[in-house]
C-alpha cells in the first residue's frame, strides 16, 4: 500500500497507472470506522485500483472547536486501510491542496443553503471544492460516498454533472450500529450517556410523525435541534447531543413529502 502525501507523489502514482485499469476513490477524513470500510469494501470490488483519502478539510468547518476537537487517528486509518486492500492513501497538507489559500472555491447557491447549509455557512463549499481538487488529481472512475451525508451526495452529484466530470458517484447505504444509530467518527466525542441517549435520535427520525413533531419529541428529550425537515423524498435531521453535532436520514413519511 502507498502513502502519498504531496501532489506529486499522487499525479506521479496515477501516471503509472494503465489507461485501462479502473480507480475508485473514498474521500474521508480520516477517524475510518465500519461505515468507511464498507465504502472502501465497495470500491475495492467494483475498482482495479482503491484509493483513500485521508484530509481533515479545514474550509468545510465553519466552527474552530469543531475541527480543532475532530478526531485524528492515521495509525488506525492505516491499519484499516492495509487490511481492506486498499492500493494507496493520499494524505496532503493544506498547502498542498490550497495553494492559493482558497481564493479559488466551488459554490452552489441554492440547495446548498437549506438545510445543514442553513447552520454551517460555507460548509458546502468547501466540502465542494475539495471534491473537485481530489477528482481532478486522482482522476477516478468512480467515488464512493455514504448516504448518511444525503445533502452532501446531493450536492457532489450536482457539481459532477454541472462540470461535465467523467467520474460516477455511487452512493452507499448509511450503515448503522445495532441501536440503529448512524455510523459517523464524531461518535467517539459522546460520553457513555450521550451515546445511549443518541440513540433515541434514529428512532425519533423513523416515526410517521411530522417533521415538526419529531423536532418538538427530540427538544423535549433533550437535544439541541438544528433543524428536521422533508425534502426531496428523504427526512433530514440534524441535532447536538452533549455538544456533538449528529445528522441522520431517512425516507420521508409519504404524506410529509415535498
Amino acid at each position: 500500500m502507498k502513502i502519498l502525501d504531496t501532489i506529486n507523489a499522487l499525479q506521479n502514482w496515477r501516471k503509472s497507472i494503465a489507461h485501462d485499469k479502473s480507480v475508485g476513490i473514498v474521500p474521508t477524513m480520516g477517524a475510518l470506522h465500519d461505515g468507511h470500510r464498507s465504502l472502501i469494501a465497495r470500491c475495492r470490488r467494483e475498482n482495479d485500483i482503491c484509493v483513500v483519502s485521508i484530509f481533515v478539510n479545514p474550509t468545510q468547518f465553519n466552527d474552530p472547536n469543531d475541527l480543532a476537537t475532530y478526531p485524528v487517528t492515521f495509525e488506525e486509518d492505516r491499519a484499516i486501510c492495509e487490511a481492506e486492500g486498499v492500493d494507496a492513501i493520499f494524505m496532503p497538507q493544506y498547502g498542498d491542496l490550497y495553494p492559493d489559500d482558497y481564493r479559488y472555491r466551488v459554490s452552489e447557491d441554492r440547495e446548498s443553503c437549506l438545510l445543514c447549509g442553513a447552520h454551517r455557512p460555507g460548509h458546502f463549499d468547501g466540502v465542494l471544492s475539495v471534491v473537485m481538487k481530489l477528482f481532478n488529481l486522482a482522476q477516478p472512475r468512480r467515488a464512493y460516498f455514504g448516504e448518511k451525508d444525503w445533502q452532501q451526495l446531493q450536492l457532489v452529484k450536482g457539481m459532477v454533472d454541472a462540470f461535465f466530470m467523467p467520474v460516477s458517484v455511487v452512493a452507499c447505504p448509511t450503515v448503522r450500529e445495532t441501536d440503529d444509530l448512524a455510523l459517523s467518527s464524531r461518535n467517539r466525542r459522546l460520553t457513555s450517556d450521550h451515546r445511549k441517549k443518541a440513540a433515541r435520535f434514529p428512532h425519533l427520525l423513523s416515526t410517521d410523525a411530522s417533521a415538526a413533531e419529531v423536532a418538538r419529541l427530540l427538544k423535549t428529550d433533550g437535544f439541541e435541534v438544528d433543524y428536521v425537515e422533508d425534502f426531496r423524498g428523504r427526512r433530514c435531521a440534524a441535532i447536538h447531543c452533549g455538544g456533538v453535532r449528529l445528522i441522520d436520514n431517512l425516507p420521508a413519511p409519504k404524506t410529509e413529502d415535498r
